[in-house]
């Protein structure tokens, strides 16, 4: 009972330094993301605490259509939630890593595109063909499980597949999973919403492009 207490006392004492705003912001995001088909039900963004760079926010482990206010707990840089024993998503570790690394990133989408595993998984490159896709226009890179810990059930469950994660995307917006999804990050929740919502646009415009047969420009 005094631990719960004490659990209870902890999440409370963390809720006051929450920014509605950026809550608010954060379950738009999942909401926003789900309607358009980026998220499934395993995918996840965060947003990082202004109010302490060495934490971020993110929802517990749930389908991100039905995030709310309530559900949105308070990490460490290492993945460990601040009072609150409920479940996390296991593949966190993207974003504390990403943050560590990343001091300019204040917000991360992970998801599991299906316009963009493809480009993931073959010799063809996602390129910029699109106006609204001009953030990659230097290129994205692929990250490679394999190359961190070998044949693995290709989930980004520990704090040394993060880092390796988030030193394949560098200072690029955004880094492709093989066979898995991608990584998106932004200066705010809502560009690394949009920039999320137009990689997987461009990567079906570009797709379309190579069907039609001719030269791609």
């Amino acid at each position: 009972m005094k631990f719960a207490l004490l659990l209870s006392l902890a999440a409370a004492a963390f809720a006051q330094h929450r920014d509605p705003a950026i809550i608010d912001d954060l379950v738009t995001a999942n909401h926003i993301l789900a309607s358009e088909g980026i998220l499934d039900g395993y995918g996840h963004v965060s947003v990082r605490n202004p109010a302490n760079p060495n934490h971020y926010f993110l929802a517990r482990s749930l389908a991100p259509g039905l995030v709310t206010p309530a559900d949105i707990i308070e990490y460490d840089l290492d993945g460990n939630a601040m009072g609150d024993t409920r479940l996390s998503y296991r593949e966190r570790f993207i974003h504390g890593e990403i943050y560590k690394m990343r001091p300019d990133v204040m917000a991360i989408v992970h998801d599991h595109s299906p316009a963009v595993i493809p480009f993931s998984v073959s010799s063809v490159p996602l390129r910029a063909v699109s106006h609204m896709a001009a953030f990659i226009g230097e290129g994205i890179p692929v990250y490679e499980i394999r190359d961190v810990d070998g044949m693995t059930d290709m989930l980004v469950s520990d704090q040394k597949r993060g880092q390796a994660l988030a030193k394949v995307l560098g200072n690029h917006p955004a880094a492709l999973m093989r066979g898995h999804g991608a990584a998106v990050v932004g200066a705010t929740v809502k560009e690394a919403v949009g920039r999320a919502v137009y990689l997987d646009l461009n990567a079906r415009v570009q797709e379309q492009a190579i069907l039609l047969g001719g030269k791609v420009t």
